[in-house]
């Protein structure tokens, strides 16, 4: 029998890995007509873009969509998303466009901001967004909103890539399935974090408690591999910014990794950090950080900078966001607050 496929699941990035041997009995068969046959919801002409992009490989060798499969193949393709089966209605949301061409454009999504449709945010999303405003701009966009490759949470703010079409959207995906795509995120953590700089590994996968939750397994048992790598940008005392650059891209992947360590993001709600859990319990203290809490009603995670190469030109292109200001109002509170304390010697 072959080996099942293999789906990546729990991801931010938005594609499809499927891993499939062929058995030893295999018959010589043409590699677009084996997956179809082994993948289920997935056309002709989705694979023959796989194909053309390089995302179909046997053997660890790209191969063209004629290939003949034979006996012990082992066949590696990615797939990006196909387009979600809801309607998308065009809605005026205002949207900050940094970038855009014939194949790619480029957001910085504000807070707030839903990526897709989904489970109690069936409009007003990013998708709804670029619906309106590619019919408003008159762009022949052929499913009318565009083509996800990743995402980023609805409180995150922050720098993302999506496609207008689903050739630009398949060579992305190998992008980041490869983990060639260099994106780099700012977080406000709580605590003094220890060591300047560091890795940090442990499965990641839904919370076997509240499904709503993403949890680290250190020993694997549930869950994806997931790699995080950090640098203190700034110390504050009873808080930390810090620069983080993922190997991997599960879902809440920062947010779960800096709880598992001790160090919640700064008014992270779902992952406890809108608790007072470090420095001192006096009552100016505690409306010191109401106020900050005031000031980002949000987990403090910002998605700074993107860089990919041009699916087309082949080029590469690099995106920095500067820190929204909500981010950096608290920042300057939190920097205010460190120089007290030296001052008065606490």
């Amino acid at each position: 029998m072959p080996e099942q496929p293999e789906i990546i699941e729990e991801n931010s990035e938005l594609y499809e890995h499927h891993r499939i041997k062929a058995d030893a009995g295999q018959a010589a068969l043409r590699i677009d007509k084996f997956l179809l046959f082994h993948i289920a919801n997935v056309s002709r002409n989705k694979i023959q873009q796989a194909a053309r992009a390089g995302n179909i490989l046997v053997n660890d060798k790209p191969v063209k969509p004629n290939y003949k499969i034979r006996p012990g193949d082992v066949v590696s393709v990615v797939l990006a998303y196909p387009p979600r089966e809801v309607e998308i209605i065009p809605q005026e949301i205002p949207l900050n466009i940094v970038y855009e061409d014939e194949d790619v454009i480029v957001v910085n999504k504000q807070a707030g901001l839903v990526v897709h449709p989904g489970h109690e945010n069936w409009e007003g999303t990013l998708l709804n967004g670029l619906a309106f405003y590619f019919q408003k701009t008159g762009q022949p966009i052929e499913n009318g909103f565009g083509y996800l490759v990743h995402r980023i949470d609805k409180d995150t703010t922050g720098v993302m890539v999506v496609a207008k079409n689903e050739e630009a959207q398949t060579i992305l995906a190998r992008q980041f399935f490869d983990h060639t795509v260099e994106r780099s995120y700012q977080a406000l953590v709580w605590g003094d974090v220890e060591a300047n700089e560091g890795i940090i590994e442990g499965h990641i996968g839904r919370s076997l408690k509240d499904r709503r939750v993403m949890t680290v397994f250190p020993n694997g048992e549930y869950g994806k591999a997931a790699i995080s790598h950090y640098k203190v940008l700034e110390r504050f005392g009873y808080v930390t910014l810090v620069e983080c650059r993922l190997e991997t891209g599960r879902t809440h992947q920062i947010r779960a990794h800096f709880r598992y360590i001790g160090h919640p993001l700064f008014n992270d709600e779902r992952y406890g950090g809108n608790q007072i859990l470090k420095g001192a319990t006096f009552t100016k203290y505690k409306q010191f950080i109401q106020n900050c809490f005031k000031i980002i009603p949000r987990q403090a995670l910002h998605a700074k900078s993107i860089g990919f190469i041009h699916p087309s030109t082949g080029e590469k292109l690099f995106f920095d966001s500067a820190l929204p200001e909500d981010m950096q109002q608290v920042i300057e509170k939190w920097n205010g607050y460190a120089q007290h304390r030296l001052a008065v010697g606490e």
